[in-house]
């Protein structure tokens, strides 16, 4: 049976030999320029997680975020201690989570009660938070944090079919595109029309949230991705679509991207991590394959954009 090779990076790249090792990786030739940073010096402080066993790290697979950020005038250093620590926020104008993971087998959440409740507070009181968990597992890691924040999440791979065939590689533009000052920007030319996704979950918001990205009716899930490549196989076989989504797929949450405000502070959460960075994947060389990139390196979306302007609404550049 063929397996789904690169699936992380959203796409079926077919036939690879399973023992031979392939590296994800940031992208280190990803080097953005910002035209107009929103701060030309002095910019607020973004904590991005490194306490949390997370590899979207500054200096791991979110070394492009961490560049786009900094080319707009953020100064961007890693987190490195328990959320419930006596002062592990301070100075911290903008916290970034991505990915974290399960603390053990027997404790799926990446964070003790303790912290949720010191982030949750710190929010209330006027932080800034984006949440971004992908496909499984990290829905399930971040499932505790995101139940305090009134969110929930599909904890699966969400994907959808079309006639190109099954795809986790979801894309937003026209009416599933939200209102909300994260897709205006700043003026005219900061407008996002399309984002792209690389294989995440799917999430529902509290009461209030703005849907930034919305999923399509015919949107599914599946539980991790040996179901994923199952129902892939089967289409491909030529069942019955209808059955097969039935039997091993549920209807996809209505987003996999949410905006709101909890008490003073506003949180953005995603349901898909690699849209806010440049990612690679590196082939044995055994397999004579070129890298295969993803994110912000890639055309066709805004995704760079959108990513400066949750940034920008996050610190309050965008009001």
């Amino acid at each position: 049976m063929r397996r789904l090779i690169g699936i992380l990076a959203g796409l079926a790249l077919l036939g690879a030999n399973p023992a031979l090792a392939q590296e994800q990786r940031g992208d280190p030739d990803y080097r953005p320029v910002v035209a107009s940073p929103a701060y030309p010096s002095g910019g607020p402080r973004i904590l991005l997680d490194a306490a949390h066993g997370s590899v979207q790290t500054i200096d791991g697979r979110y070394m492009g975020f961490t560049a786009l950020a900094r080319a707009d005038g953020y100064e961007v250093v890693a987190g490195t201690l328990s959320f419930d620590t006596p002062g592990a926020l301070d100075g911290v104008d903008v916290l970034v989570i991505s990915n974290a993971a399960a603390r053990s087998s027997t404790e799926p959440s990446a964070f003790t009660e303790a912290e949720i409740v010191a982030i949750d507070a710190w929010v209330r009181n006027g932080g800034a938070l984006l949440l971004a968990a992908d496909h499984a597992p990290h829905g399930s890691a971040a499932q505790a944090l995101a139940t305090r924040l009134g969110v929930e999440m599909g904890t699966g791979y969400a994907f959808r079919v079309a006639d190109g065939g099954l795809t986790t590689n979801l894309l937003f533009e026209g009416d599933t595109l939200g209102d909300h000052l994260i897709l205006r920007g700043r003026r005219p030319e900061e407008t996002v029309a399309v984002v792209r996704s690389f294989t995440g979950q799917s999430l529902s918001g509290p009461p209030g949230a703005v849907v930034l990205l919305a999923t399509l009716p015919g949107d599914r899930e599946a539980v991790d991705r040996d179901v994923l490549g199952v129902i892939r196989d089967r289409l491909e076989a030529g069942d019955d679509r209808e059955a097969v989504l039935a039997e091993l797929s549920t209807p996809a949450l209505p987003a996999q991207g949410l905006a709101f405000e909890h008490g003073r502070g506003r949180v953005v959460v995603l349901g898909e991590a690699g849209m806010l960075t440049a990612q690679l994947i590196r082939f044995p060389p055994e397999e004579q394959r070129e890298d295969f990139r993803f994110g912000l390196t890639t055309e066709g979306h805004d995704d760079e954009q959108f990513v400066l302007n949750v940034l920008h609404w996050l610190s309050g550049a965008l009001d």
